[in-house]
């Protein structure tokens, strides 16, 4: 694929090259990230995980991914 179908984000501060039309459904996916158990922000707004297939990631986007972890 050409340069032209790619776009760069950041993910939790690092840079990413995507494929545009790329969803934050996709990235999930691709990064191998179990859905139930992080918290997602785009562009410091925490998105509804309902919404994750239609939300379509554009140039320079930052997304955080955050993970829960138990304790006590």
């Amino acid at each position: 694929m050409n340069k032209k179908n790619k776009i760069k984000i950041r993910v939790n501060g690092k840079q990413i090259t995507v494929n545009t039309k790329y969803s934050i459904k996709n990235l999930i996916e691709k990064l191998k990230i179990p859905i139930n158990k992080v918290a997602i922000e785009l562009n410091r707004e925490i998105i509804n995980k309902k919404k994750i297939n239609n939300i379509i990631l554009k140039k320079q986007d930052k997304i955080e991914i955050v993970h829960f972890i138990g304790g006590g």
